[in-house]
């Protein structure tokens, strides 16, 4: 099969192309988003991510850098591929660009449908508590992540102290394995099993409001609230009021430690890491 492959990053494109040559297939063109919506100008991260994908691109396949949904359905008609393969791409596809490859479009979500559905699921088990993720390989459709499931598999465990670097690489091994078992159901033509009917949640952004860290709430609410930020490698939040100062906290901890402790609503918390900040704007 000809495919397209379109991600967030060097490391994802890498993983996806190699997988694919395994399985006997030709990655002919990589896309990137390069803004988180359509229309928007590059920013900083995104471009410094295109500086390293110039670097590591083989010669043998394209870059396309879409402005819009639209765009990338007409970059994809003149290579006539046979599947588009998504993982992590910040844009909702409308059908005539998911269903233009030959065999559609598939997309590798990072949790266990059909729960975590959305753009924020791996955020939502770390602010839920949830000692494991999933990975399932499904069809594009015209929902959000509500295509037939080709692959899938939980219980992969999310440690304590989550980063984007730590989960990717205990996604890898996992997303390599499923994705190769999908593009062997595509080929053969075979359309997948439906999600079931219930257990379905939705895993958006983080609202404004969780930025704020509010001491009326349970101790492992707040760490799981730190530990969100950490993941995303937040500059700027949650932030919090401690001893009259605000602070932003980096790192907190449920166990005694040589932080410093603050009361929750049922029981202590220790801040590892801070730093301290403006005090931000009042709600409303």
């Amino acid at each position: 099969m000809r495919i397209v492959l379109a991600s967030m990053g060097t490391e994802e494109f890498a993983l996806l192309r190699a997988t694919c040559q395994r399985a006997g297939h030709v990655p002919v063109a990589y896309a990137y988003s390069r803004a988180m919506r359509p229309g928007e100008r590059t920013d900083e991260y995104a471009a410094t991510v295109l500086n390293r994908l110039l670097m590591v691109l083989p010669g043998d396949v394209d870059l396309l850098l879409p402005a819009s949904p639209a765009g990338l359905g007409m970059a994809l008609s003149g290579y006539r591929p046979d599947l588009l393969v998504i993982y992590g791409f910040n844009w909702i596809l409308p059908p005539e660009v998911f269903q233009l490859p030959r065999f559609g479009t598939i997309n590798i979500h990072p949790g266990r449908l059909p729960r975590y559905r959305g753009p924020a699921p791996v955020h939502w088990a770390i602010r839920n508590g949830d000692p494991e993720i999933g990975v399932s390989v499904h069809r594009v459709d015209d929902g959000v992540d509500t295509g037939p499931i080709l692959a899938q598999r939980g219980g992969i465990p999310l440690p304590e102290e989550v980063t984007r670097e730590r989960v990717r690489d205990l996604l890898a091994p996992v997303v390599e394995e499923l994705l190769s078992t999908a593009l062997a159901r595509v080929a053969a033509g075979d359309p997948g099993e439906p999600q079931p009917r219930t257990g379905a949640d939705y895993a958006g952004l983080m609202e404004p409001e969780f930025s704020r860290v509010e001491w009326s709430r349970t101790r492992r609410e707040i760490h799981n609230q730190v530990r969100v930020f950490r993941y995303m490698d937040s500059q700027t939040a949650p932030v919090g009021q401690v001893g009259g100062e605000w602070v932003r906290l980096i790192h907190t901890s449920l166990e005694p430690d040589d932080g410093q402790r603050v009361d929750c609503a049922d029981g202590p918390i220790w801040i590892i890491e801070s730093a301290p900040v403006s005090a931000p704007p009042r709600p409303g």
